[in-house]
């Protein structure tokens, strides 16, 4: 399943609620600690950015010339 910003929001909105209990699509997580709720939003954020580099079109030119 790939992560979302949906589901950053929701993950941050726990975070500040206080909450360690966040649920989505009928199912419901409990983190241990505030710090491994924060690890869940940061390999979250990284997640999504590493899809959305991915995504990204490179434009490469060629050259040449004479010797």
């Amino acid at each position: 399943m790939a992560i979302s910003q949906t589901d950053i929001d929701r993950l941050e909105a726990a975070l500040m609620r206080g909450e360690l209990t966040v649920e989505y699509d009928g199912q419901r997580v409990t983190y241990r600690s505030v710090a491994e709720l924060k690890a869940a939003i940061g390999y979250g954020k990284e997640a999504l950015a590493a899809a959305s580099a991915t995504g990204a079109q490179t434009v490469t030119y060629a050259s040449f010339s004479r010797d």
